[in-house]
């Protein structure tokens, strides 16, 4: 897998300190988003001392959990589908050709080098930047093209 092909996005980078007898230390969590705008995206969080180090953990957490999803013309979902992680929910629904991504940062970031063009998202509950990370990916693992949905109905018949 040659890392040129993907494309990535810091999505959020949030500081903690800890306080220690000569003073505060810092540590970093970087939640970064890795796609090839063709069907492949993931999410990773990369946690370190220093910014830099914590987005190369991320990068390299986001290509191991690499997820396919498929894209129906006019580069939108198959159908309607929602994600869930703790409290958070995100609705992610097909769109017609020249909506465009409508959604919020988090979601437009990973739906975006996903490789979808036309889509609409609601972020429902939690409005927790990682929660809605994971389920917009929860809900990108649910989707199913019409030819998987028609096999499964073969095989169950």
């Amino acid at each position: 897998m040659a890392d040129t092909e993907f494309e990535d996005k810091v999505i959020f980078i949030r500081r903690t300190a800890k306080t220690y007898k000569g003073g505060r230390r810092f540590r970093f969590g970087a939640m970064v988003v890795v796609g090839d705008r063709n069907g492949r995206v993931g999410v990773g969080l990369g946690k370190a001392k220093e910014i830099p180090v914590a987005v190369q953990k991320g990068q390299a957490v986001a290509r191991r959990n690499l997820v396919e999803v498929p894209i129906e013309e006019p580069g939108t979902v198959p159908h309607r589908v929602l994600g869930e992680h703790g409290t958070s929910k995100v609705m992610l629904k097909p769109a017609g050709a020249g909506t465009g991504v409508i959604a919020g940062s988090v979601p437009r970031a990973i739906v975006e080098l996903a490789g979808y063009r036309n889509l609409l998202t609601k972020e429902l509950g939690s409005r927790n930047q990682t929660n809605v990370a994971y389920a917009v990916i929860d809900g990108l693992k649910q989707l199913k093209t019409y030819e998987e949905i028609q096999r499964e109905k073969e095989v169950a018949e």
